[in-house]
């Protein structure tokens, strides 16, 4: 594996992608939190809190794609490493003020690789499930917002989105 001397670790030098090597790194524990919201109309969120959707709660199915979602992340980006053990949790709470609801999920692991993309394909599937579930009532909603919000352990550190 040739290194590059821009810091692009998943391309080598002659810019073809290659699978990061991680056997020389040291394992630690790695937590990762990312966030994201969908902006609905407001008679779609109302008829979310009061259970009124025709395919079940959208909460409580998109939790569990997130989570889903977050375990399978090497399956959906090809040069992620798998990371058998860790730890996917995904809230979704409600936001009148959006009107919509946020996702906030939250990726560890204890590793020799980080879980950032965990955490943010937790939110994007967690989110783009509840889509699938009330879309018939509102095609209009839209997903934004997708971003890590900060990131513990490995060779780098800790990083916050506020102090970045």
């Amino acid at each position: 594996m040739s290194e590059r001397d821009d810091g692009l670790t998943h391309l080598d030098a002659d810019g073809r992608p290659q699978m990061v090597d991680v056997t020389k790194k040291d394992g630690t524990r790695r937590t990762a939190v990312a966030e994201g919201r969908i902006l609905m109309e407001a008679e779609t969120l109302s008829r979310i809190v009061e259970g009124r959707t025709e395919k079940g709660d959208p909460v409580q199915v998109a939790q569990l794609a997130g989570i889903i979602g977050g375990k399978k992340t090497a399956d959906l980006i090809p040069l992620c490493h798998a990371l058998p053990g860790a730890s996917v949790e995904v809230v979704l709470e409600t936001d009148a003020a959006l009107p919509g609801l946020r996702a906030l999920a939250t990726a560890t692991y204890k590793g020799k690789t980080g879980v950032e993309m965990e955490a943010l394909t937790a939110v994007s599937v967690a989110l783009l499930t509840v889509y699938d579930m009330v879309k018939a009532v509102d095609r209009g909603m839209r997903i934004e917002g997708i971003r890590l919000l900060r990131k513990e352990g490995g060779a780098s550190g800790s990083w916050t989105l506020d102090e970045a």
